[in-house]
């Protein structure tokens, strides 16, 4: 299997398991819907997001064209440089990690280009109607937004942490704490070990180079 095989169903994979997570939680959980997995520590919590990776938001509705905008470039651009570094014999791993980032970027875009196209608003659950909240796939009415306008799924959970900053604390005394706090996808993940295998690569593989 060549090279650029590999990294293109590396690519192709991370999209598909991406893409069947958050479809499988859009139209089966309800907005803030939690359920454990291993405890406490490992949770499927349903959220979704206007912005960019872990949850963190982006100045509104420009900033998501905006954004949308700057990750298709940026898919554009990876996607380009991979298939230069393949030619030019680049070590695998760095291309590699160079797919994970692209296929993380890529699955994002596809909730922000569609998903506000091909799903209604997904809602917190009303107690007095039953399956409320939990969002159809191609409803007749159409979609809760428009294009690029689409928000994006997450749901893992991990609050390995969860207590209370001391009372002497010179910073939030008493307050809540939860490491960690981030709600994320497998598109948020891709690109986290993507960045940092690369981090990797560069301090410590090729240090002596």
């Amino acid at each position: 299997m060549s090279i650029k095989t590999k990294v293109f169903l590396l690519v192709f994979l991370i999209l598909l398991i991406d893409q069947v997570s958050k479809i499988l939680v859009k139209t089966n959980m309800h907005m803030g819907e939690s359920i454990p997995i291993l405890g406490n520590w490992f949770i499927l919590h349903f959220i979704e997001n206007n912005g960019m990776a872990f949850g963190f938001e982006f100045a509104g509705n420009w900033g998501k064209y905006a954004l949308s905008i700057f990750r298709i470039i940026a898919v554009a651009g990876l996607t380009w440089y991979i298939l230069h570094l393949i030619k030019a014999d680049a070590p695998i791993g760095f291309i590699l990690a160079l797919g994970l980032i692209t296929a993380g970027a890529a699955g994002n875009i596809i909730d922000s280009a569609l998903y506000g196209i091909i799903f209604n608003e997904s809602t917190y659950m009303n107690p007095m109607v039953e399956g409320s909240g939990v969002a159809t796939l191609f409803p007749e009415g159409g979609g809760y937004s428009s294009f690029l306008q689409g928000r994006v799924v997450d749901m893992f959970y991990f609050p390995v942490i969860n207590t209370h900053w001391p009372d002497w604390s010179p910073i939030k005394a008493g307050q809540s704490f939860v490491f960690f706090r981030p709600v994320f996808n497998i598109a948020d993940s891709a690109i986290t070990i993507g960045v940092i295998l690369i981090i990797f690569d560069t301090f410590f593989t090729r240090r002596g180079k």
